[in-house]
């Protein structure tokens, strides 16, 4: 798809952001204030938009040594016919190479801030696509998760 426009942190507000995140069922629980912090503390915040629809976001942070993917979504639509269960945003299909150029683009600027190591944490239907990206699994690394104590401390995108 040539006519995918890929920004940046600047051209979307924490309402546009909502609303995706509603859009594609995703269970963040934050209102637009944190989601807007949740932005700001982005080290790397990227869009994709079609005719100026938000259609894909990626973002990761970075300390300068250690990087992590903390997520890429992209609307189902637009991931192809392979894409069953549009669970949230998870890339299952990447037909039109979208959510690759938006992770590309986050992994990238990691890099460049000197990350040696990048992170993500793949739900089963992002394995395959985290791999054709470079990521292996890590031997004995298991993911574990510490939800806050309460609804309202949860860090943005605690919700699953």
């Amino acid at each position: 798809m040539n006519d995918v426009a890929y920004g940046d942190k600047r051209d979307i507000s924490a309402a546009e952001l909502a609303a995706f995140y509603r859009r594609l069922g995703h269970p963040i629980a934050a209102d637009e204030a944190r989601i807007a912090a949740m932005i700001e503390a982005s080290t790397v915040f990227v869009t994709a938009r079609i005719d100026g629809e938000l259609i894909g976001i990626a973002r990761g942070l970075t300390d300068g040594v250690r990087g992590y993917l903390t997520e890429c979504k992209l609307d189902p639509r637009y991931q192809g016919p392979a894409a069953v269960t549009r669970s949230d945003g998870r890339i299952e299909d990447d037909q039109y190479g979208i959510a690759r150029t938006l992770a590309a683009k986050v992994l990238d600027a990691l890099e460049a801030r000197g990350a040696e190591r990048i992170d993500a944490l793949a739900y089963t239907t992002e394995v395959d696509f985290l791999s054709e990206l470079g990521f292996r699994h890590d031997g004995g690394a298991q993911a574990m998760i510490r939800r806050a104590a309460t609804p309202a401390a949860a860090p943005v995108g605690a919700g699953r």
